[in-house]
């Protein structure tokens, strides 16, 4: 299929301190765009790791207006960024949900991809999508479910917390006009009518990876990533995430509980290999930081090699993998015994 008879896709993209994934995951999502509009910048909740004006401190923005300048021959790429400045109000607000926005308000075509700047996905995967939505127009809207990278490209990161349904990422819907992005945190489209889009014609995660479907998440690839997404986490969401710079210094720059390694901490987790193919623009990204092109922090996993290969860790994880299949058991029980209970006493109260 021509590239002139793909979907008209709007890639939306949120980013700040995106380094170095930006110029990769604009050349990943390139061919396959009817436009991309990055949003660079912090909102008031991200004063920690912003410059005094609102920006990334790691280049992002440069890095964004130089590909810019030099690798959108089509003119698919749309740059916005704050305009309010510390300590005035944010006009991107305390969430990011109206930085999500600032894409959707502007976005012109008939699907809105909401993409992460550290996710990324295979080649073929994106023309499998394509597929999909030209040939059932009906798909309101897709939920991607995903790997998770940490360390190195070849060590998966898996949890109790990714099984009972955070691996699953909403990320692609119908747009037009009168629809509305509502909330980034879940991500959530309504119609012109105002129905959200997940109750209409929803194609869940669980159905793509049945298809073999995935994308890649290398939030925990690389040192700075952690550094700054846990000071932001962290005074962002003081009440979900109040200890996680504490779990970046404990459980990814070292592995003193080598079971709660994924920044969900409050989750049983573990690092397994990963045995099979990237998306080019990693590959190419990781290939250029071990020749020096670009510089970016890599984090040693001597440390890793040494525990995947001892005897009890693997034993460890069965553990943790058998203990999960126990407890969602047993919260299956307990989810059928209160829908049991309402039955009753709704069954009761029609009676009287």
């Amino acid at each position: 299929m021509a590239a002139s008879q793909y979907p008209r896709i709007s890639f939306g993209i949120i980013v700040l301190n995106g380094e170095p994934f930006t110029r990769y995951c604009l050349r990943s999502l390139y061919p396959f765009a009817y436009e991309i509009i990055v949003v660079e910048g912090g909102h008031e909740g991200a004063w920690n790791v912003t410059t005094t004006d609102g920006h990334s401190i790691d280049g992002t923005l440069e890095t964004l207006l130089r590909f810019k300048q030099n690798e959108d021959p089509e003119n698919k790429v749309q740059i916005i960024t704050k305009r309010g400045y510390w300590p005035q109000k944010d006009e991107f607000g305390r969430d990011r949900t109206p930085q999500s926005r600032a894409y959707a308000e502007v976005a012109t075509g008939d699907y809105l991809w909401q993409v992460d700047i550290d996710e990324f996905y295979r080649n073929e995967d994106m023309l499998r999508i394509i597929d999909i939505i030209r040939d059932d127009e009906s798909i309101s809207g897709i939920t991607f479910p995903t790997y998770t990278f940490w360390g190195r490209k070849d060590i998966l990161c898996d949890s109790w917390a990714s099984r009972r349904g955070s691996k699953y990422y909403h990320r692609l819907f119908k747009w037009g006009k009168g629809y509305k992005y509502v909330t980034h945190e879940p991500p959530t489209v309504t119609n012109e009518i105002g129905q959200d889009l997940r109750n209409i014609h929803w194609l869940k995660g669980e159905e793509l990876a049945r298809r073999n479907i995935y994308m890649y998440h290398y939030s925990l690839l690389l040192p700075w990533q952690v550094r700054q997404k846990t000071l932001l986490y962290q005074n962002e969401k003081p009440d979900y995430c109040g200890e996680m710079v504490n779990w970046a210094k404990n459980n990814y720059f070292h592995l003193r509980n080598p079971y709660r390694v994924h920044n969900q901490y409050w989750s049983p987790s573990w690092l397994e290999r990963f045995h099979g193919s990237h998306p080019p623009e990693i590959i190419r990204m990781m290939e250029d930081i071990d020749r020096g092109i670009i510089q970016a922090e890599i984090r040693q996993t001597d440390d890793v090699e040494h525990m995947l290969n001892a005897w009890w860790y693997p034993v460890g994880v069965l553990g943790l993998k058998v203990g999960y299949l126990i407890d969602y058991g047993i919260y299956r029980i307990r989810v059928q015994l209160v829908r049991v209970k309402r039955q009753l006493i709704n069954s009761l109260s029609t009676k009287r």
